[in-house]
């Protein structure tokens, strides 16, 4: 399999190369008529990620990353675009990690069955590393941020080899889905152990089925040449997604369900001001492995002084919860952020404002099953509140946050999360 990757890996390297090579023939024609649009192109290209090419998109998600497991993390990732071909796509990538070493990669492509409903058959193969814990939902097609910072100080992973088909359609221009059908073999990379019916059990061969459903009746849509794009981002969104792993199908060796929701809401005031809401919610029903268990996105290093914890606060993260403190079976996270009205006190320095909640809700059955490993559940509901002011220089800005309620700590410094923020608008 490593061989086909290393093949795959060249091929699209040399699709990069052929592109650059008929940018640079098109570039020495002198046709340079529509440079502000291509410019305007670019910059929506990158900020969702990509750096465009003739032939492929290089995926800049790939490029550099850091985290406590693998170290430094580097590699090229791509996927070809409308100049390739419309009714056919490739994506790939390939990284290795300077600490862990071992290389990780991905190989998959699809096939367009229908335009009208951007119907899309895909299919890959995947050797990666993925947080224990994380969730997220097969329509969310990606999100990028040029720095990610909770991705620094993760250390629990596991390694999955997964092979996945999958399904995406779009019913109307407001409902969308996809489906998936996966093989996965599963390997915590720290020592745990799950027992579950006289069974102990250190690695997972799961066999799952999932669709999603991603709702957002108050948008509009338009199509253009790129396809349908949202014209009016409306609000609010919903997001459905249903998991089912199935024993004894093509090796799988556990039994369970997961049911996850989501919505958001955004109110923009007269005044330039935004509120936004956001509820998330899971319950995972049966014989599940704490790798797809839920935590609520914690952010929070293990260090004695408040100093000693200085990172970058993440996007909707929990900044005072510590890493690996929680995990549930049922939860759900309600966060609440009201963004001021940015200061003009100079044509290019518009600090901004914004308040912040969180609130997190969980628990957990059978907490004995997961040995090994020490952690709590949120019966008792954990909340924080603080404030952001970003954009104070070069993007970069502060953020403090503060613990209380049911698991509030002894210490007063132990409560409280003082950070980086960093935003950067393409």
């Amino acid at each position: 399999m490593k061989k086909i990757c290393a093949i795959y890996f060249l091929l699209l390297c040399s699709l990069i190369a052929q592109s650059q090579i008929i940018h640079v023939q098109n570039d020495s024609t002198g046709v340079q008529n529509d440079s502000t649009s291509k410019k305007t192109e670019l910059l929506k290209q990158l900020g969702n990620g990509y750096f465009p090419t003739k032939f492929v998109n290089i995926d800049l998600r790939y490029l550099v990353k850091f985290n406590q497991y693998e170290g430094f993390r580097t590699g090229l990732g791509g996927i070809t675009n409308d100049a390739f071909s419309e009714k056919y796509r490739i994506n790939s990538y390939v990284v290795y990690g300077f600490r862990d070493h071992n290389f990780k990669y991905s190989i998959g492509g699809g096939f367009r069955v229908a335009e009208a409903t951007n119907t899309w058959v895909n299919f890959s193969y995947t050797d990666d590393l993925q947080e224990t814990g994380s969730s997220a939902f097969l329509t969310d097609k990606r999100f990028f941020s040029f720095f990610e910072p909770r991705l620094l100080n993760i250390d629990l992973f596991h390694r999955h080899i997964t092979k996945a088909l999958s399904l995406e359609h779009q019913f109307t221009h407001n409902l969308i889905s996809e489906t998936q059908l996966a093989i996965s073999n599963i390997s915590p990379t720290y020592n745990y152990i799950f027992s579950t019916d006289d069974h102990l059990y250190r690695e997972f061969h799961l066999t799952t089925a999932k669709i999603a459903l991603q709702w957002s009746p108050f948008s509009e849509f338009e199509q253009t040449k790129n396809g349908i794009v949202e014209k009016i981002d409306g609000y609010p969104k919903f997001t459905l997604q249903y998991t089912k792993n199935i024993d004894n199908l093509l090796g799988s060796n556990l039994n369970f369900s997961k049911l996850d929701f989501r919505t958001i809401y955004q109110l923009k005031h007269k005044n330039a001001s935004v509120t936004e809401a956001t509820i998330t919610g899971g319950f995972a029903y049966g014989n599940v492995p704490l790798t797809h268990l839920y935590h609520a996105y914690p952010n929070n290093i293990r260090k004695s002084t408040i100093m000693q914890r200085f990172s970058v606060a993440g996007i909707n993260s929990f900044e005072t919860m510590f890493f690996n403190e929680f995990f549930s079976d049922r939860f759900t996270t309600f966060q609440f952020k009201h963004y001021v009205n940015p200061f003009k006190i100079a044509p290019r320095f518009k600090p901004q404002l914004v308040l912040i909640t969180r609130y997190a809700l969980g628990d957990m059955s059978h907490i004995e099953r997961h040995q090994n490993v020490t952690f709590g559940t949120l019966e008792k509901g954990y909340s924080e509140s603080g404030f952001e002011v970003n954009k104070l220089l070069f993007g970069f800005g502060l953020s403090f946050a503060y613990r209380y309620g049911g698991y509030h700590l002894p210490a007063f410094e132990d409560n409280v999360a003082f950070k980086f923020t960093f935003n950067v608008n393409l």
